[in-house]
Parts: structure tokens; C-alpha cells; sequence
């Protein structure tokens, strides 16, 4: 039940304390979390962009509407996806996994080929659908790492795609931006929402057996 518990436990966080900072090996873990999340294909369509830099976060609170929890957070997370598919993308990851195997380049040819025809011929913007949504595995291993390690986190959609990715050149990466997801410690005394109560649907509602 300790993910249970932990999952009890978080709730998006309101407002952060910006003097708690999270420790290097909590932040370390977090990122393995998503490190190891599945993805499609094994591809690890996404990555991850982490910011400390506090006048950055700064420039950022704008873009996502003003919400001060990046300003104030110990350290922001962007989740970003591949723009599209492309050849190279696709045969150099499985290059990577046979080498990593110690398997001879080529192994997974067949498999390569049906990904490529069925990828290459999409739209950027179909492709981009695929790949950001493998994005959220991770961020849901990032959270559910996070309320183990009782740090906190606030995923957020809400700011200016364009305007973020345009602010971290994440065009030239080949990347374009999902999610944030602002990690921390709460402040108990300032966060509305630290005390009320976890509301979600009964498991009838909302489990339907078929």
C-alpha cells in the first residue's frame, strides 16, 4: 500500500517554500524514475530540461500565466517531446539498443522498417500527438517518485508552448515542450489548498466492469 499512501499524500502544490531545496540525490532519483519510464517502441521519444537557474524560472512564471510556484520551486522540470519522426531518430536508437546488447547492428531491421512506414509518412503535427503523449508516462513516474521521497509537485499544462520553446531554443534540440512540472516543498502556511480534503470519484463510478 506505500504508493497508495504516497499517492494519498501529494496533491498539486499550490505554493512552494523557496528557502527547501530538493538534495541532489532526490533530484537524481526523480530523473532516473523517468529515465526508466516505458515508451513506445522503446524510443524514449521525450526529454528532460531541468532548471535551476532561478532568473530563468523567473522568465518562465509569465509564459505559464503567473503562476509562482515555478519562481518559487527548488528546481523545474520540462518535458519535452521529439518535433516528429525521422530515419535517423529511429535507426539510432535501435543501433544504440544492439550495441548496448551486444547484438549485431541491423538485429531489429524488420522492426525498423514497419516503425518508418508507419511513422514517416504522418504529418509533424501527427507525429509530434504520438510522441508527447509518451511524455506523460514519465511525468506520472515523476510525481509518483517524487510523493515517495515526500517531495512535492505540480504538473502543469497551462503556459505558452510556443512562447517556452522559443525561451529554450528547443527547436534547434528537435524538441517542443509538453509539460512542467515544478518540484519542491510546500508552504504549509501559504497553500490554500495543504489541508483540504483529496476529492475524487468512488471507485463505482469510476471503474466500469465490463
Amino acid at each position: 500500500m506505500a504508493l497508495i499512501d504516497n499517492l494519498q499524500w501529494r496533491y498539486a502544490t499550490k505554493k512552494y517554500d523557496p528557502t527547501k531545496k530538493v538534495s541532489q540525490h532526490d533530484l537524481d532519483t526523480i530523473l532516473e524514475a523517468i529515465r526508466l519510464a516505458p515508451t513506445s517502441s522503446g524510443l524514449q521519444q521525450f526529454r528532460v530540461i531541468l532548471i535551476s537557474n532561478q532568473e530563468l524560472k523567473e522568465k518562465i512564471v509569465p509564459i505559464a500565466g503567473g503562476q509562482e510556484q515555478i519562481a518559487d520551486c527548488s528546481h523545474l522540470l520540462v518535458f519535452a517531446a521529439w518535433d516528429g519522426y525521422t530515419k535517423e531518430r529511429i535507426e539510432g536508437m535501435y543501433d544504440y539498443i544492439t550495441d548496448e546488447r551486444a547484438l549485431p547492428r541491423g538485429r531489429f531491421a524488420a522492426y525498423t522498417e514497419r516503425l518508418k512506414t508507419s511513422y514517416l509518412p504522418q504529418t509533424a503535427e501527427q507525429n509530434f500527438n504520438h510522441t508527447s503523449r509518451q511524455s506523460y508516462i514519465g511525468l506520472g513516474l515523476a510525481m509518483a517518485q517524487a510523493a515517495e521521497l515526500k517531495i512535492d509537485s505540480t504538473p502543469m499544462e497551462g503556459f505558452s508552448n510556443a512562447a517556452l520553446d522559443e525561451l529554450l531554443d528547443l527547436k534547434s534540440k528537435g524538441l517542443r515542450s509538453v509539460t512542467l512540472l515544478p518540484l519542491g516543498y510546500r508552504d504549509t502556511e501559504g497553500d490554500w489548498l495543504v489541508n483540504m480534503k483529496k476529492v475524487r470519484l468512488p471507485k463505482e463510478e469510476f471503474v466500469i466492469e465490463l
